[in-house]
C-alpha cells in the first residue's frame, strides 16, 4: 500500500528492508508492538519481512511504500506515535524525516553515527521538538548507546569530569554503514570535547592502537566520525572532556579503512556534491556490496570500555556483549515501546540514556542476552 491516509499503527520503521530496519521490526514483534514497515519499495519490504524477520507471521504490521519528501512522509507518519528512522546517510536523507515527524507530531529516533547530523538536530530542531513535547533522539545504536550506558555507570560516582571511550565489535559494516562512513569522511570533521568545546581530531593521525580489556593484543582504532558521545555530553555539567575511538577487531580490515577513505577523498575532491555522492556510493559498493549474514554471537562480539576520571577519582566500566546490530534493533524497539507507555524522561534533543534511563536500557540488553553484567571498578 502507499502512504495516503496516515496509519493506525503506533510505530513506523522507515527503511525497514535494510539490515538494521528488519532487526527493529523483529524486536517490535517481540514487544507486541504493531508497526508499519515503510520504505521506497513495497516489493522489497515484503520480501525482506518474509525472508529475514523470524516470526513475522505473528506480527501485526503493514507494509507502506512512500516517496522521500516531507509531504509524503508527513502523511505516512500521521496517526503514529514514534518513527524509527534507519535511512542514511542521515545528513543527506534525515532532514525530510525529522521535519515530517515534527509536522505529524511523532517522536523521532534514528541509528546515526554521524556527529554533524547530531549537531544539526540539536541546533536546528531541538527547541521545536521540546516545545511540542516530542523526543528527538538520534544515534540510538550499540556503537553509541551501549558505550553511553557504561559512561553513565561511571558517572554515578560524583566528581568525574573526563570520559575516555572505546568501542569495538566483531564483524563488518553493512552496505549502508560503509556508505555513511565515506560520506561522513568527505563532508564533515570529527570532534572530541575539551573543556566543553568541540576540538577537531587531527585528520592525519591515522590508526591509533588501544588497549582492549580482556586481551593482550592491542586493537586499532579511529575517531569513527567522532561518535555521538561528545555531542551528548557537551551540555552535561558533570562532563568537561570526552573523547571516543572505535573500530572492528579485525586488524586487516582496520588497516584498509584509512587507505579506502583517503583514496575516495582524493578521487572526489574536485567533484560537485551530486558527483561526489555518486562516486562514494560506487566506492562503498566495491567495499561492501551485499548484506552481511545474520549475526552469530560466537563471532560478532562487542566491547565498550569507558575510563572516567576527575581530579581525585577514577572509574572504569567494561561491557562485553555480542551481536551489535541486534543490540541496536532491541534498543530502538524498546525506546519505541517505552514511548507508547509513558512520556520520555526528557523531551527535545536527548540521548537514549537521558530519555529512558541508562539502567533501564541496560536491563533490556541483559534480559535479551545481548550483554554481560558490566564490570565496574571505582577508585577513591
Amino acid at each position: 500500500m502507499t502512504a495516503t491516509q496516515g496509519t493506525s499503527k503506533p510505530v513506523v520503521v522507515y527503511g525497514a528492508s535494510g539490515y538494521t530496519g528488519r532487526l527493529i521490526c523483529e524486536y517490535l514483534r517481540e514487544f507486541g508492538v504493531p508497526f508499519v514497515a515503510a520504505g521506497r519499495s513495497a516489493d522489497k519490504l515484503k520480501a525482506s519481512m518474509e525472508a529475514n524477520v523470524p516470526g513475522i507471521e505473528t506480527a501485526d504490521y503493514d507494509i507502506v511504500e512512500a516517496e522521500h519528501s516531507v509531504e509524503a512522509l508527513t502523511e505516512l507518519f500521521r496517526g503514529a506515535s514514534v518513527v524509527c528512522n534507519t535511512v542514511g546517510p542521515f545528513s543527506k536523507y534525515g532532514p525530510e524525516v525529522v521535519e515530517a515527524c515534527l509536522a505529524a507530531g511523532t517522536h523521532y529516533l534514528d541509528t546515526t553515527g554521524e556527529q554533524d547530523w547530531l549537531i544539526t538536530c540539536d541546533e536546528r530542531w531541538g527547541a521545536d521538538f521540546a516545545a511540542a513535547g516530542l523526543l528527538l533522539s538520534p544515534g540510538i545504536a550499540q556503537m553509541y548507546t551501549t558505550g553511553e550506558i557504561a559512561a553513565e555507570l561511571c558517572l554515578e560516582k560524583p566528581g568525574l569530569d573526563t570520559l575516555d571511550i572505546a568501542v569495538f565489535w566483531g564483524g563488518s559494516p553493512t552496505i549502508a554503514s560503509t556508505q555513511t562512513i565515506l560520506v561522513n569522511a568527505a563532508t564533515s570533521r570529527a570532534h572530541y570535547l575539551q573543556q566543553n568545546q568541540y576540538v577537531e581530531f587531527d585528520p592525519t593521525q591515522g590508526l591509533v592502537p588501544l588497549v582492549v580489556p580482556g586481551q593482550h593484543e592491542l586493537a586499532l582504532s579511529l575517531p569513527w566520525g567522532g561518535t555521538s558521545h561528545p555531542v551528548w555530553y557537551r551540555k552535561d555539567p558533570r562532563v568537561a572532556n570526552c573523547k571516543a575511538q572505535g573500530g572492528v577487531f579485525n586488524a586487516a580490515l582496520m588497516n584498509g579503512v584509512p587507505q579506502i577513505v583517503a583514496g575516495a577523498l582524493e578521487a572526489t575532491k574536485d567533484m560537485t556534491d551530486a558527483e561526489r555522492d555518486e562516486a562514494l556510493t560506487a566506492t562503498a559498493a566495491q567495499v561492501m556490496n551485499q548484506m552481511p549474514p545474520r549475526e552469530n554471537p560466537r563471532l560478532n562480539k562487542s566491547l565498550d570500555s569507558v575510563h572516567a576520571s576527575g581530579p581525585l577519582g577514577r572509574a572504569h566500566c567494561v561491557i562485553h556483549g555480542n551481536q551489535n546490530y541486534k543490540q541496536t534493533g532491541l534498543l530502538q524497539a524498546y525506546a519505541a515501546y517505552s514511548l507508547l507507555q509513558q512520556p520520555p524522561l526528557r523531551v527535545g534533543f536527548a540521548s537514549a540514556c537521558k530519555a529512558f534511563g541508562h539502567r533501564e536500557l541496560l536491563g533490556q540488553l541483559r534480559a535479551f542476552g545481548l550483554v554481560a553484567e558490566p564490570v565496574l571498578t571505582v577508585e577513591a
